[in-house]
């Protein structure tokens, strides 16, 4: 076979153990045909075939960002967006914006509020939306998407009272008269969502197709999703039109697990564009909130342990029947408590012999307590987990885990354990952009060289190498797509990113200063002015 495209003088880092760095690769169709010096690429070549000059740079396979809420992600890039509003008064002014453009009666939504960094860091509160509008309805959600800000008006148009009771799983934040605040937290922000539209089959379509063109230019091939059904219809729409250039893996709420058993859905159905994952719940809660579960209180609430999503006897229950059907569990779990009990169910579950073949997950793994976290390996459970989070975190984590943030997004401790890391970034809640969690998980530090020294817990740094392995083989792993995806190795698909310097050799604080030149999916540019 020869090859019609040809890709050479440049600087290849492919994530293959067996040829890792290389000048040259060819293509033949969709697929990488062969890697090697320029002159041996270039002799594979058809008569007429294209020849690209890489001029040098540094080329990476293509990224696999395996969390995200893509089609929140693409509705968030039109909602208010509250992220870095640094005080009060500038996310109420933001809020103020919108109303002012948007007809009476009408919801406001939108998210990214964070009042840990506003003076005081309480919640804030009904009365303060109701000052900037009375007329509309509004629900922010806050920047970890576990806790919903809302007016007055938004709470009589949900029927929440002094005389609502907390949902199991969630609680109405209220005052010292009983009263609802205006803060809802985990299940309780599901009491909202009757009365606010749903995107239509257009809007997401229209949404996803925005933001897959935004991550392609990040360099960004690959996606596991943790949607309901509008997300999928999207997703397969954008198929079978031809236009979707993201490998897909989908995961399924687990209030349709009982439709997908009956359906016969299993892991692994679809293609090397569209498929289906595994079953996501959620156990607990987040950090932001103070309701990730905790197996001890939180430093200076002693009251407060969090909030437990999903029990032990309930998550033993999900696990079993999701298993018998072959379909993996990928769970939410933030605090140290949340994460023991996961791991407890899934090694029940293995122990009964259960789905062994299963690639079961735990999205996040924020904190662990030490004794666990070599049962990541041994259980062959994959901690999916998002190093932005360690530093836009770490404030926090610090202030409330305290000294058991020693094992808060413990990379380091989780790889050298053996366990398989899979990177993502949890978009909306944190962006995408994977130059941005490559830095995050190497130096531990923020743009501004926050917290100093050598990073926020710098024994939990990871290498370049070990960073862009878990956006690449780490994230193809925990699909299941490792077959064809995830690195520059004969055969399979020909997905890479070319970077604008070689983040492998200069300062780490440096790599925040790379762009993403070109991104190529299956053989073809889908970013890069220069190559297309």
């Amino acid at each position: 076979m020869q090859a019609d495209l040809a890709l050479f003088n440049g600087n290849i880092h492919t994530m293959d153990p067996g040829r890792p760095r290389v000048s040259a690769a060819a293509i033949a169709g969709n697929r990488f045909l062969a890697t090697g010096s320029d002159t041996e690429m270039r002799s594979l070549l058809v008569p007429g075939g294209r020849e690209v000059d890489l001029r040098g740079a540094t080329v990476v396979p293509g990224f696999i960002d395996a969390h995200i809420h893509f089609l929140s992600y693409g509705l968030s890039l039109r909602e208010i967006d509250l992220s870095g509003a640094a005080t009060l008064s500038l996310a109420l002014e933001r809020v103020g914006r919108r109303a002012a453009d948007t007809p009476t009666g009408q919801w406001l939504t939108g998210r990214g509020w964070d009042q840990s960094v506003w003076d005081g860091g309480a919640f804030p509160a009904a009365a303060q939306l109701d000052a900037i509008t009375a007329e509309h309805p509004v629900y922010l959600e806050r920047k970890c998407g576990h806790a919903a800000w809302v007016n007055s008006l938004a709470l009589e148009r949900v029927g929440i009272t002094a005389h609502t009771e907390d949902p199991e799983g969630g609680e109405i934040v209220r005052d010292g008269e009983g009263k609802p605040t205006g803060i809802l937290l985990e299940k309780a922000m599901e009491l909202a969502f009757p009365c606010m539209a749903e995107p239509s089959n257009a809007e997401a379509v229209a949404a996803v197709r925005h933001a897959q063109e935004v991550v392609n230019r990040m360099g960004i091939v690959g996606i596991h999703t943790k949607e309901a059904a509008g997300s999928l219809r999207a997703l397969q729409q954008l198929r079978a039109e031809g236009d979707l250039t993201l490998r897909t893996v989908a995961q399924i709420p687990v209030a349709e697990l009982d439709s997908a058993i009956r359906l016969g859905l299993r892991t692994g159905l679809g293609d090397e564009l569209l498929r289906i994952g595994g079953v996501k719940v959620f156990s607990d809660g987040a950090l932001g909130p103070r309701t990730a579960w905790m197996l001890a209180p939180y430093d200076g609430e002693p009251e407060n342990t969090g909030i437990a999503v999903t029990g032990a006897e309930e998550m033993a229950d999900i696990i079993a029947r999701a298993t018998d059907a072959g379909l993996a569990v990928v769970t939410h779990a933030i605090g140290d408590r949340a994460n023991r009990m996961v791991l407890d169910a899934l090694e029940a579950s293995r122990r009964a012999g259960r789905g062994l073949h299963l690639r079961h997950r735990i999205e996040h793994a924020q904190v662990l307590h030490e004794e666990d976290i070599h049962r990541f390996a041994q259980l062959d459970i994959i901690p999916s987990v998002q190093p932005i989070h360690a530093t836009q975190d770490m404030l926090l984590a610090d202030r409330y885990w305290g000294e058991r943030s020693r094992y808060a997004y413990a990379f380091r401790s989780l790889w050298d354990s053996g366990a398989r890391l899979a990177f993502g970034s949890d978009a909306p809640v944190e962006t995408p952009d994977v130059i941005q969690g490559i830095h995050a998980a190497v130096t531990r530090m923020r743009a501004d060289g926050s917290p100093g020294s050598d990073g926020w817990y710098p024994e939990e740094r990871l290498t370049v190498e070990e960073a862009v392995w878990a956006y690449t083989v780490g994230g193809a792993y925990a699909g299941g797509t490792e077959s064809s995806q995830g690195s520059i190795t004969p055969g399979k698909l020909a997905d890479l990113v070319v970077l604008s310097q070689d983040i492998f050799t200069i300062h780490p604080m440096a790599i925040l200063e790379t762009d993403v030149e070109a991104t190529l999916f299956g053989g073809a540019f889908v970013w890069g002015a220069s190559f297309v």
